[in-house]
């Protein structure tokens, strides 16, 4: 709607609009870093809530904008988290109130606090016990630092300090920040970068057998977790760690978490940790082991692909507006491509659970109208309004989820068949993670992707790309056959959906050399 304004405008309304003016812009003249010390209080949980209280001292500026982040990286989706605030206030420390504005849904400034040392103190409600939301109970907490900590508009590159105070029935605090030598609960920050990507979970944690590989610990730690075969999932769990590793040649972090917030849905990847969902209940039957693994091994794999093999969008962050990128069938479709391939080059599957794989996520692509109208480019960028697997627009959108893979595994032959089987897709990923992130400390756009695979392959791709940027027929039985395979499409009625197609992956009789060598590579034979 356009504003009509008046000619006449009343002098103290104007001075009104210029003072928002200016509190809305980022200030940078700051010539040294502030001091902030956060304290989270978790002492009634029962009440589903805690309190956060930011010390703030060396601030020069008259005023300070404070914001609270609106999603995070790894769901890209606009959450409530703003909404979750309640009760802030605004002391210095003889306990005298300073004066604050709630410039919108996410902004508080203060007023007159140069040279000044306050405290803003605020309680965060939670409701929704969901990987992307903080939550508290009796039991444990759960919390996610973009739902907890306001963070000072134009300044997320400074140090801070994180101290946690919690119910003392729990015994354990597990998460990715580094701990302050001497200090109980108390840990120390370079940037909010980092603190946005170490989630925080307490209560009374197990912490099952940790393993090394190459001189790294792994370990793991879970509230809730179920009863299961502590040692047998683990030794498990490392042949998926080190399957994941052969594939990049390189482990980037001192030591890393699995951190188990118990029952709930969905896992989030960060640098050093992930936090999933997760009950050990039933492991005992293959079918719920396997699928737990390729959950764990999915996003496991991310701390390569999207956290450092990442689009360019995605970082710097803008935890109020989001990054839109058109790559995330790269982030997501090609490590659930991955996931599939870890856990049969672990030996912990066979070759007819993987081909089951591609199978499942053919038929969830190929029986979806919305293949006709959206390309999976399209999909990676208009996930924010439709959903990672499309549902919110259902018949019109797909998901990366289901069509990555395919890519994945369509790109992965075409690659090896141009080089003779010399290369493959995990070289491309390899080039991707040395030269771009490594090398250039930078995400990479869609061009050096395409790039990247034909420096690989040796030809051009252009033809392939259509499959990315158009709604082209994927062409199963030509990139199939490079490894030897074939694909089989069954008809079959159903009258909730109409005729849905069935697919079966086999092998062909009598496959030539390279075929054969095509096939025995990527089964790792």
């Amino acid at each position: 709607m356009t504003a009509i304004y008046k000619p006449k405008l009343h002098s103290k309304l104007l001075i009104f609009f210029c003072f928002l003016t200016l509190i809305s812009t980022p200030i940078f003249s700051q010539k040294e870093n502030p001091i902030l010390k956060y304290t989270v209080s978790i002492l009634q949980p029962e009440t589903h809530s805690y309190e956060v209280e930011l010390q703030c001292n060396k601030w020069k500026q008259d005023s300070i904008q404070l914001k609270m982040p609106k999603w995070m990286p790894g769901y890209y989706q606009i959450m409530d988290y703003p909404n979750s605030v309640e009760n802030l206030f605004v002391r210095d420390l003889k306990g005298k109130n300073i004066s604050f504005a709630k410039t919108n849904d996410n902004t508080w400034v203060i007023f007159g606090v140069k040279n000044r040392a306050f405290s803003v103190k605020y309680n965060i409600k939670t409701a929704k016990q969901f990987v992307a939301n903080s939550y508290v109970d009796a039991g444990h907490a759960y919390i996610i630092p973009e739902n907890t900590f306001l963070y000072i508009d134009g300044l997320l590159n400074i140090p801070l300090s994180v101290k946690v105070l919690h119910d003392k029935k729990w015994n354990k605090i597990a998460t990715g920040l580094e701990p302050i030598l001497g200090k109980i609960n108390e840990f120390s920050v370079p940037d909010f970068d980092i603190l946005y990507d170490c989630p925080i979970l307490i209560g009374n944690l197990e912490t099952l057998p940790s393993f090394k590989v190459k001189g790294v610990e792994h370990q793991f730690v879970s509230y809730n977790a179920g009863a299961f075969d502590h040692a047998a999932f683990m030794e498990k769990l490392k042949k998926v760690v080190e399957a994941s590793v052969e594939i990049i040649g390189d482990i980037p972090f001192k030591k890393y978490t699995f951190i188990g917030i118990g029952p709930g849905r969905g896992g989030i990847e960060h640098l050093n940790n992930t936090t999933i969902s997760f009950v050990g209940d039933g492991l005992e039957k293959p079918e719920n082991m396997n699928r737990v693994l390729n959950f764990v091994a999915h996003e496991y794999f991310h701390h390569y692909n999207v956290k450092r093999i990442r689009p360019f969008e995605l970082g710097p962050f803008d935890y109020e507006k989001g990054n839109r990128t058109n790559l995330l069938w790269i982030s997501e479709g090609l490590t659930v491509y991955y996931e599939y391939l870890i856990l049969k080059r672990a030996g912990l599957v066979d070759e007819q659970v993987l081909f089951k794989n591609f199978e499942q996520d053919m038929e969830s692509h190929e029986n979806n109208p919305g293949k006709l109208f959206q390309s999976i480019q399209q999909a990676s960028y208009n996930t924010w309004k439709d959903g990672p697997f499309g549902k919110n627009e259902p018949g019109k959108a797909i998901s990366y989820y289901e069509k990555g893979p395919l890519i994945g595994l369509l790109l992965d032959f075409e690659i090896r068949n141009a080089t003779q089987n010399k290369k493959s897709l995990d070289d491309v990923m390899r080039n991707l993670y040395y030269n771009f992130y490594k090398k250039q400390n930078r995400g990479f756009t869609e061009a050096e992707f395409q790039t990247t695979c034909e420096q690989v392959a040796g030809i051009s791709l252009n033809s392939f790309f259509e499959y990315i940027y158009t709604t082209k027929q994927l062409d199963y039985e030509k990139y199939l056959a490079f490894a030897g395979l074939k694909i089989e499409v069954q008809n079959t009625e159903s009258k909730e959906k109409g005729t849905v197609q069935k697919f079966k992956i086999n092998k062909i009789e009598n496959p030539n050399q390279l075929q054969k060598n095509i096939f025995d590579s990527w089964m790792e034979k």
